[in-house]
């Protein structure tokens, strides 16, 4: 099992756990906002090492 798949099986918990629990949508949302943060530091760090 690579990496990708630990993380895809982590998540799939963690949202069954929050839908469980009636907490999906503050569950997403955090999600999401994560996910707008890595994009944004990957390419803070990519225009920071390549766009010279």
């Amino acid at each position: 099992m690579g990496i990708r798949d630990q993380f895809q099986d982590k998540a799939k918990e963690l949202a069954e756990r929050a839908k469980a629990s009636g907490k999906q949508d503050e569950v997403s949302e955090r999600a999401s906002q994560a996910a707008d943060q890595a994009k944004d530091r990957a390419r803070d760090t990519f225009d920071e090492n390549f766009d010279k």
